[in-house]
């Protein structure tokens, strides 16, 4: 028999049962499209976390209160004692250090901004003027140089107290005290879990004072360049090391760390729901063989003729293989087209999600369906190739 004739025989053998066809190929389909839903749901979730970060900073080194460890502690504390806080002299020794580009101590709060009768809670970041350029903030109009008494309020904020457009040096209440309006931030959306159309800026000194506080939230540190990174972390943490009395009671964290951790973690977990999707498959190959199986009973007088008249068992074989890859290849298509119509979908319902399918992710699903099929196929080929012809055009 020759391949044309196997594949248009195989091909008018799945027509003819057009009901169980379409059951074996939706059960591919679906399998496939969950595949590829799902892997890119995870690389999605990866590339925001990702985004997220960049949207932080550029060579990003953290100082936070506090030592991370997963075992021992600090040594004072079997004596009531607690770690030192971070504070702005701490800040101003570590910016003193070589492979500082620049930095910004960082305090943040929440207060009620009042003017013109207008009254929010918003969130408030006391800091200086290197905070703009560290976390990649612009200003839409105005400056914040991070003198007393200044405040750099964010875009959304500035059109729903002054809707005229002429929020620059206005007078605006912040909790208990005053503040003149020299900035207003560019429109950047959320960034890291809070809108930053929604916040204030205000210098580190006044925010303290707001706060009733001598201590910094963190302390943000940008590097000359990435290779500066980890020689800077050390120095840090040898610094505050001595000003702390020897005591390690603070954490560096550098950007490319926490964010290596996230992607190993995304990375893992897209895998992970990818092969959860891919045992659908299996099962759908499960199907096939159970459906081929039933079809070899069927259809032994058909088989039986062909052996009759000289169909080799080689040809049997190939044509029920040929039958499994049409109907994996079907499958397969489709579940390719769902499954991009089900990331699309996603985008439009969540457009901060980069939720689009991984080329791999793809490639392998459609292959997994075309394997399951043909390997759900070789039972049932071969016993058709053992059928006897005479027992077979019996019926029997």
């Amino acid at each position: 028999m020759k391949l044309r004739d196997t594949l248009s025989l195989s091909l008018a053998s799945i027509a003819s049962t057009r009901t169980r066809s379409l059951l074996i190929v939706l059960a591919m389909a679906l399998g496939v499209g969950a595949v590829v839903v799902l892997t890119a749901l995870g690389d999605g979730a990866r590339l925001y976390v990702v985004n997220q970060f960049a949207s932080l900073g550029t060579n990003l080194v953290i100082v936070l209160p506090g030592r991370a460890e997963t075992s021992g502690g600090f040594v004072g504390a079997a004596l009531g004692q607690t770690p030192r806080d971070l504070t702005l002299d701490d800040a101003e020794a570590v910016g003193q250090l070589p492979g500082v580009r620049r930095y910004a101590p960082l305090n943040v709060g929440i207060a009620e901004l009042a003017s013109g009768g207008r009254l929010r809670e918003v969130t408030v970041l006391g800091s200086n003027a290197d905070l703009l350029p560290i976390r990649h903030m612009a200003l839409a109009h105005g400056r914040f140089n991070g003198t007393t008494a200044q405040i750099a309020i964010g875009s959304a904020l500035a059109h729903d107290f002054f809707p005229d457009g002429d929020a620059i040096g206005q007078r605006v209440r912040l909790g208990d005290r005053r503040f003149r309006v020299t900035g207003v931030l560019s429109k950047q959306g959320e960034s890291m879990g809070f809108n930053t159309d929604e916040i204030v800026i205000i210098p580190v000194d006044d925010a303290q004072a707001l706060f009733n506080t001598e201590t910094l939230f963190r302390i943000l540190v940008e590097a000359n360049s990435r290779s500066a990174i980890e020689p800077l972390k050390l120095a840090m943490a040898h610094v505050l090391t001595q000003r702390h009395d020897g005591e390690e009671d603070v954490t560096v964290i550098t950007q490319d760390a926490v964010l290596a951790t996230f992607d190993r973690i995304l990375s893992a977990l897209t895998l992970a729901v990818a092969g959860i999707a891919a045992i659908s498959l299996a099962v759908a190959g499960i199907l096939v063989m159970n459906v081929m199986l039933v079809a070899v009973a069927q259809r032994t007088s058909e088989i039986g003729l062909l052996k009759a008249i000289g169909a080799p068992a080689a040809d049997i074989r190939r044509l029920f293989f040929a039958e499994a890859l049409w109907l994996s290849l079907a499958g397969g298509g489709l579940g390719f087209a769902l499954g991009h119509l089900g990331s699309w979908a996603i985008r439009l319902a969540y457009p901060t999600l980069p939720a689009w399918p991984p080329t791999w992710a793809s490639i392998a699903g459609i292959a997994t369906a075309l394997i399951t099929g043909i390997v759900a196929s070789l039972l049932p080929a071969a016993r058709a190739a053992r059928l006897d012809p005479v027992r077979a055009l019996s019926g029997k």
